[in-house]
């Protein structure tokens, strides 16, 4: 069987036929993502209000704000992926900075959750072996946490400071 002859017109043709149809899934696919992100925030913020009105009645608890605090850091994580998704739709490239920002928050957010969860289960005046195993994992839970926080925080001060210098600031 003999491949037929194709004319390098038809080529180019076709490519870019293709080229047109991927682009246009491309484009759905972020305006589809886009407003599922979009409800996801309004959702998230209402439940965030409901959790802040809660701990309001509750008198400032602890746990309650934890809970407030914690629903608020998911909805701008949320948003800080809507942002990439826009940028990413504008600029036609993938910028990594939002993504380490979203890492932090997500950091951030654990940390709030393992003291909340380990300064409810302390019990002043016993000691526990399990609760001393429990502390010492939390330890070196916040201690990966910490370093994995400074890890983001520098290489977000370092992809800022390389555009500035790209821009010739």
């Amino acid at each position: 069987m003999e491949i037929p002859e194709v004319s390098p017109r038809e080529v180019n043709r076709l490519g870019a036929a293709a080229g047109g149809a991927f682009l246009t899934v491309e484009v759905l696919a972020y305006v589809v993502l886009g407003v599922m992100l979009a409800l996801a925030v309004l959702v998230g913020v209402g439940g965030a209000a409901v959790s802040l009105w809660g701990a309001i009645e509750a008198r400032g608890e602890a746990e309650a704000l934890v809970v407030a605090v914690d629903r608020l850091l998911f909805v701008l994580m949320v948003v800080e992926v809507l942002h990439t998704v826009r940028v990413s739709f504008r600029s036609g490239k993938l910028v990594c900075e939002p993504f380490l920002i979203v890492g932090l928050i997500a950091s951030i957010r654990r940390v709030l959750v393992i003291t909340l969860e380990t300064s409810q289960a302390h019990q002043p005046g016993k000691w526990n072996p399990d609760a001393q195993a429990l502390l010492n994992s939390t330890m070196l839970e916040l201690a990966v946490l910490g370093g994995l926080i400074l890890v983001m925080v520098v290489s977000i001060y370092i992809l800022r400071r390389s555009d500035r210098e790209g821009e010739g600031v």
